[in-house]
């Protein structure tokens, strides 16, 4: 064995100014010199999940290496280093000076805790790592995510039917950051990503980051015109289809999915015209409402939904608008969709359409639990390089949370699963033939842990 046992400190023994505490039945002093402990022992999940993925060594393979000679940290070992820690929580490069030392940090980034003594790397290594990758590289990048996709996509066999859910979100930006900019709708200086869910899975499939001022469809044609040939050479006869807000909505993107025979269901702006379609159902709507509030004082809403056919003057033809007419003790709500879809009811299209809500749920996982909008680099490319490390971040603990519910296990937040299964505190010992982790004795998560070990296919 290659460790001692350690006795307990007295206060006179530690090496940092204590912290008191008068609130419990004798006098608590606290100090940061407990040694080989983690506050984050459920990291060997997310090196499983990691490995399963192939994840961070397929972005590694995609990165330039800046360095010249020696090199103390491999790309492999800086890009685990670097998602193992947004995953964890951790998303300012400086939280490096003091994880580098973490025990099992160390293990899962291929290091022997105590044997090993170089630390990982810290701040100005990865300030250096996130500068290195340019257009072409974050290119290749988002291709690399993309192939995780696919790869995972299939493990319980080939889709036959894929719906895709686009989204722009807006990332506010605090400097002078390369691209970023006032945006007139969100009021913010900000980046405008692009983001492409899977709509039955909830897997990223592609982050891309744009310019604050730019359009919510900008980009996007770009890339279909990418992605589009990848899902059908990897799937033969899959059927496509797309779903958006109206910030989508433009003939462009109605003309080449109808092109590509590419079905497509998109939110659309109200304008007077709209209206005027929409005008009947409304009135039925309203008097339904006023009825049964002379009935039996019941406010509650009446929601109709219908069809019609519309053609705005920059489209080149005629297209299936499905509207909804809502009427709410505070007034109607009229919404529009643009659809491809010919043969359902529309209340059922409707109510599909309506399911993409799930999809902002994800993206809050990606901006709230991953911190992807901590996109502070100087250079437009360092920072789509740091979404799409956001992105692989999102991945490992994304992936955990379907194993978990695979298990039977409730669906979690991903800032909540991290909480319940990562965050568990531990101490780590390493012997000549193995490393063992002891754990907290009194963490909830134990349940969490016994069923990702029993899970199928499990090495």
């Amino acid at each position: 064995m290659t460790t001692t046992k350690e006795a307990p400190m007295s206060p006179a023994d530690s090496a940092t100014s204590p912290f008191a505490f008068a609130t419990s039945p004798l006098p608590l002093s606290a100090t940061f010199d407990g040694g080989r402990l983690t506050s984050d022992g459920g990291l060997p999940w997310l090196g499983e999940a990691d490995a399963a993925l192939g994840l961070c060594e397929a972005l590694a393979a995609c990165i330039p290496e800046w360095r010249r000679g020696p090199v103390r940290h491999s790309l492999l070992t800086l890009v685990r280093q670097r998602v193992f820690q947004i995953a964890l929580g951790y998303e300012d490069q400086d939280d490096a000076d003091t994880l580098r030392r973490d025990p099992l940090l160390k293990l899962l980034c291929g290091r022997l805790p105590e044997t090993e003594t170089d630390d990982l790397a810290s701040q100005p290594t990865f300030s250096r790592l996130e500068n290195a990758p340019d257009r072409h590289a974050c290119y290749r990048l988002a291709e690399a995510l993309v192939e995780v996709y696919l790869r995972e996509r299939e493990r319980d066999g080939a889709p036959t039917r894929l719906v895709l859910d686009l989204d722009g979100t807006d990332d506010p930006t605090h400097g002078e950051q390369e691209g970023a900019a006032y945006h007139g709708y969100y009021r913010q200086h900000m980046y405008h990503p692009l983001l492409v869910f899977d709509a039955d899975t909830g897997q990223l499939v592609a982050s891309i980051l744009r310019p604050g001022t730019v359009h919510d469809s900008r980009g996007v044609l770009t890339l279909l015109k990418r992605l589009v040939p990848k899902l059908r050479g990897r799937w033969p006869g899959v059927a496509l289809e797309l779903r958006a807000d109206s910030g989508f909505a433009t003939p462009k993107l109605y003309s080449y999915c109808e092109a590509e025979q590419i079905d497509y269901t998109i939110g659309l702006a109200s304008n007077a015209r709209l209206q005027d379609l929409a005008a009947g159902q409304l009135a039925q709507a309203q008097s339904q409402h006023a009825t049964q509030q002379q009935e039996d004082g019941d406010g509650a809403k009446v929601r109709l939904v219908g069809e019609g056919r519309y053609r705005a003057d920059s489209w080149d033809r005629e297209r299936r608008v499905v509207f909804k007419t809502e009427v709410l003790p505070k007034g109607p709500n009229v919404r529009f969709v643009v659809t491809s879809r010919t043969e359902e009811e529309p209340l059922a299209l409707y109510d599909w359409y309506v399911e993409r809500g799930e999809a902002e749920g994800w993206v809050k996982d990606l901006k709230n639990a991953c911190q992807a909008d901590r996109l502070s680099c100087m250079r437009f490319w360092a920072n789509q390089f740091r979404l799409l490390l956001h992105a692989a971040a999102y991945w490992l603990l994304d992936t955990l949370r379907r194993w978990l519910v695979r298990g039977g296990s409730a669906r979690r937040q991903l800032d909540t699963l991290r909480l319940d299964l990562l965050k568990v505190g531990g101490r780590v010992y390493q012997w000549a033939s193995q490393v063992r982790l002891r754990l907290a004795s009194s963490h909830p998560g134990q349940a969490l842990w016994e069923l990702l070990a029993a899970r199928s296919g499990r090495a």
